[in-house]
């Protein structure tokens, strides 16, 4: 059964009930444009709410079908979305996958260059794309003659594109005639290993169905459910949690805004009852009680059932501190890649509270086992490469046989992270052979700023690594070699670096000789024993 489906089924059945509500504390105001056949509510507090029901969602992922399908699109064609989380994001991911064509979702923070390195890698057709990106996508639109079709998803529309809802608003609203199997390619997401350029990760229908079950058995969502969604969905990782939610036809909210006050009154109101959080969120929120900025007894939290956390190491300090607060909170962790679909393919279980540290054991539907380097699995307690296997990895890296043979062996997908198993089958993460940087949830890929660093006219070498931070998981440190005779402060640095998006320049500067080995690799596993006393995922899991 393709994904495609469960939407149909869900229209079918719960047509009238709220699929999805998109809450977005930023907007102060609302002018009428094509959205005027949205439902658009500005309360007292000038809180922005939108609201869709399951028929409508299955409507609008039709109309965009059809007139995608008008407009020549067919299956294989590629449609990247570069939206932020937004009501109309996921009925126009459906809609794409409705034509049978792959949807491509791009991460917002990606630089012109990026967007159209992605664009290129995946050899999109179309580009559907929101108002925070129209300045990069005019600056490269002239560069990307193969993307045939710009849709823009927003007021204003700009001249060298479509309007979104203009388009689509009289198409047919029945669900275009296209046969889709299991086996059928679905969607490309981007990831990337040590170099820093993105990879394409190609994965079917079967692998979407195969993570709505996994959540979905995993954290056990009904009807009655309303999940929290505030990460990005051109993450694996927001979207496949959704997935529960999606597969039980329970309600989900896109939350815009990630404060604490803003977290608990959106809780509060919306009777949410799951709520996925980043490391840095669940600090934040601890903080703020603890601080007094925000008092539980001012919201309505009884209905919350259930905190998980995924995307990076957590440390089990916070969740002692987290229980502390909210007793009658079921907690899990899971763990995954972009390569396994997302999240689930390790999995804590919420049973299982007292292993917190762990990622937990294999996830429903999902096999693994630790290696050695000759992919021979190791002595229980032993560290060894993990790996993982299940319908949720992925079918390749689209158009490059060769990356995709170094990770993908008989079925087994090497993940590149080192971990032990304890007696009791648990896994532990030790640390990563891949040479990425995951801060707040989020991958730095330390070449990118290694180059940049490298511009310097003072310095001769550089080496970044990632440090470990109470609220982020890890910080990117920037190791620096001077050339000779010359001085430079880590104030200057700091000052270069603010040419680097935010969320890349390095929190720490060291001045110190950059290790290399014999054939002139940077000995980095030497800079994070010296700098993190060993492992990293150990130092950020370590209770103080």
């Amino acid at each position: 059964m393709p994904i495609t489906d469960i939407l149909a089924h869900n229209a079918t059945l719960y047509g009238h009930d709220v699929s999805l509500i998109e809450i977005n504390p930023e907007i102060t105001e609302v002018r009428r444009s094509w959205k005027d056949y949205e439902l658009v509510e500005l309360n007292p507090e000038r809180k922005y709410r939108r609201q869709m029901t399951w028929r409508e969602f299955d409507d609008k992922a039709n109309r965009l079908a059809n007139f995608l399908q008008e407009r020549g699109l067919e299956k294989g064609h590629k449609v990247a979305i570069l939206l932020m989380n937004c009501l109309e994001w996921l009925p126009i991911y459906f809609g794409v996958l409705k034509t049978g064509a792959l949807a491509v979702p791009l991460n917002y923070r990606y630089t012109e260059d990026e967007i159209k390195y992605c664009l290129e890698l995946a050899e999109c057709d179309v580009l559907i794309f929101g108002p925070e990106f129209i300045d990069r996508i005019d600056a490269i639109r002239e560069q990307i003659p193969n993307v045939k079709m710009r849709l823009f998803v927003g007021q204003d529309c700009p001249s060298f594109a479509e309007n979104y809802y203009a388009l689509t608003a009289c198409c047919s609203s029945v669900a275009p005639k296209v046969h889709i199997t299991d086996e059928d390619d679905a969607a490309i997401y981007f990831s990337s290993g040590t170099t820093g350029f993105p990879k394409a990760i190609l994965h079917t229908h079967r692998g979407l169905v195969s993570s709505c079950e996994v959540e979905m058995n995993h954290h056990g969502q009904t009807r009655e459910d309303n999940f929290l969604c505030i990460p990005p969905l051109y993450h694996t990782g927001a979207k496949m949690h959704w997935f529960g939610s999606f597969l039980s036809g329970s309600k989900a909210v896109l939350l815009r805004g990630v404060n604490p006050e803003c977290i608990l009154r959106t809780v509060s109101e919306e009777k949410i009852t799951i709520v996925w959080l980043l490391v840095p969120w669940a600090q934040d929120i601890l903080d703020a009680i603890e601080h007094g900025d925000v008092r539980l007894e001012d919201y309505d939290l009884e209905q919350w059932r259930l905190m998980h956390i995924g995307a990076q190491p957590v440390p089990p300090s916070l969740i002692k501190r987290w229980k502390e607060y909210f007793p009658n909170h079921a907690y899990d962790t899971d763990y995954g890649l972009s390569e396994s679909i997302g999240p689930g393919c390790v999995h804590l279980g919420i049973e299982n509270i007292h292993k917190v540290g762990a990622i937990g054991k294999a996830g429903y539907n999902w096999e693994l086992q630790i290696v050695d380097e000759s992919g021979r699995p190791v002595k229980q307690g032993d560290v060894g490469e993990l790996c993982v296997r299940g319908a949720g990895v992925m079918k390749c890296y689209y158009n490059n046989p060769e990356a995709t043979a170094e990770v993908l062996k008989d079925g087994w997908l090497y993940t590149g992270d080192m971990a032990r198993m304890d007696e009791d089958g648990f896994v532990f993460l030790v640390d990563r052979k891949k040479d990425v940087i995951i801060t707040g949830g989020e991958n730095l890929y330390p070449v990118q700023i290694e180059d940049y660093l490298h511009t310097h006219p003072s310095i001769k070498d550089v080496a970044v690594i990632g440090l470990p931070d109470h609220r982020l998981g890890e910080i990117a440190a920037a190791i620096i070699e001077l050339k000779p005779n010359v001085s430079c402060t880590e104030a200057e640095i700091m000052q270069f670096c603010n040419a680097l998006p935010r969320y890349k320049r390095p929190r720490r500067i060291i001045f110190e000789k950059v290790p290399r080995n014999p054939t002139g690799k940077i000995e980095k596993p030497r800079l994070r024993e010296k700098y993190c006393g060993g492992s990293l995922v150990e130092a950020q899991t370590k209770d103080v």
